[in-house]
């Protein structure tokens, strides 16, 4: 009877996840668009259906909620679901709208997506040969060899979304990093945007006037018979012809110029709007976490080192260890192992909810990016793959920050992995996705000043 009801909870809470997913893909991915394949929005909104399921089932193993046979059997569950959409579904969908995209191909479409499907399984299978993933007690189709392959990925995007994160979180957020903007500079590069839009008329003109002459001339030639007539058509018309091509490469070229000072003028209008926001009282709290962010990133990176450098893997989640090392140096009475508990509780949902948040946020970013009328339901699988590994190798990740005791499902239904290699794996990544946007972000701030300033 438990087992049922504890069933019921886990559906009744995916229908609901099922349902936001769902929302989320109208009122924010597909609301300028027409939803012509509801296919893809049904696998979009399964894939974050079970992807939040798995966080759901992170939380109950900390809580205790459901009985242990139950969550054992939905852990499961989720997996296999998770694991049959990334690997099979997805990407054979992905291939056939790719393909019905390409006209020569329309008649073949499901042959052509079973080859898509074929070569992406032939290199997600070889990405497992450079990686101390494998095992040989597994089996091909088995759950460790899935796994491991999907937190690969997953895990690599992860940590170059963090790093990236990490560094521009606080460039973004401190005021210290703004450029000081007046109305002064915005007019002068709005005044130079005009002067060039004027020239570009003013040429547009002159060629538009130049054809108009040398369509008249040639209606006046072909009433010209005789031998001067041909002589005259001979060496009139390629001068013009030369000066009109001379035009038009000084049109595009101004042109080009234009796109530039417009880009300009509107990224000086947001610093200036940056500049009055930063001093009203949001804008100096967002100042202050910015500070913050920015010692821990350099915490970050610093572990990140000293973890590759000493190939040190932590066996204790942070918060029971925090809290050991704080009753040691004070030395005072305290349970351990409750607090831990309700802390790491604390601490897990909110890696949730903002790992949710953050990624649906950068998902809805990138489809506005480069979504159009035939792409976007291909972009919109390619998102859900990438969420769907996210959240799996966050899975993985997250299990270190909760407590021994709370870890054992978790690593049960997980299989045979090699944790400490994604944790290592993710450190790579993260240092060098962190120092590469610290580089990238230099060139751009110390380049930016110069870039307004030129005449």
């Amino acid at each position: 009877m438990s087992f049922f009801v504890d069933s019921v909870i886990m559906f009744t809470s995916q229908v609901l996840f099922f349902g936001f997913g769902w929302l989320f893909f109208m009122r924010q991915l597909f609301k300028d668009y027409e939803v012509r394949q509801y296919v893809v929005q049904v696998v979009f909104s399964i894939t974050f259906a079970f992807s939040c399921t798995m966080f759901e089932l992170i939380i109950f193993e900390i809580l205790g909620t459901l009985s242990t046979a139950s969550r054992y059997f939905h852990w499961k569950l989720n997996l296999y679901v998770i694991l049959l959409v990334l690997i099979f579904v997805v990407p054979f969908y992905i291939g056939y709208f790719v393909v019905s995209n390409i006209r020569l191909l329309q008649r073949q479409r499901l042959l052509f997506a079973c080859v898509v499907w074929f070569t992406f399984m032939y290199f997600f299978w070889k990405l497992g040969d450079p990686f101390p993933i494998l095992s040989p007690k597994h089996g091909i189709l088995s759950i460790e060899q899935l796994i491991s392959r999907v937190g690969v990925i997953g895990v690599t995007l992860m940590a170059l979304l963090s790093g990236f994160g990490a560094v521009n979180c606080p460039y973004t957020y401190m005021s210290y990093f703004l450029r000081n903007v007046t109305d002064s500079d915005i007019l002068a590069l709005e005044r130079r945007l005009q002067q060039t839009m004027d020239m570009i008329v003013s040429k547009k003109k002159r060629i538009a006037m130049t054809r108009r002459q040398m369509y008249q001339r040639g209606e006046d030639q072909s009433k010209q018979t005789g031998f001067w007539g041909i002589i005259k058509s001979v060496t009139s018309s390629p001068s013009a012809s030369e000066n009109l091509s001379l035009i038009q490469q000084e049109v595009d070229a101004l042109e080009e110029l234009s796109r530039q000072l417009f880009l300009e003028t509107v990224d000086l209008q947001a610093t200036k709007e940056r500049i009055e926001y930063s001093k009203t009282f949001q804008g100096k709290y967002f100042n202050v976490l910015g500070y913050f962010f920015s010692i821990y990133c350099v915490w970050k990176i610093f572990m990140a080192t000293i973890n590759i450098v000493f190939d040190r893997v932590g066996k204790t989640d942070p918060v029971t260890r925090g809290i050991e090392i704080t009753v040691n140096y004070l030395g005072i009475q305290f349970d351990v192992k409750f607090w831990s508990q309700h802390i790491s509780f604390i601490l897990v949902g909110i890696i949730i909810v903002t790992s949710i948040r953050g990624l649906l946020i950068t998902l809805t970013k990138f489809f506005y990016a480069i979504s159009s009328s035939k792409s976007s339901n291909v972009i919109v699988l390619v998102l859900a793959q990438i969420m769907g590994m996210y959240f799996v190798s966050s899975v993985l990740l997250i299990r270190m920050s909760m407590p021994l005791e709370y870890r054992t499902i978790v690593t049960e239904v997980l299989g045979e992995l090699q944790f400490n290699f994604y944790h290592r794996w993710f450190d790579v990544i993260f240092l060098v996705s962190a120092l590469s946007s610290i580089l990238f972000l230099y060139l751009a701030h110390k380049q930016a000043p110069e870039k307004h300033m030129t005449p």
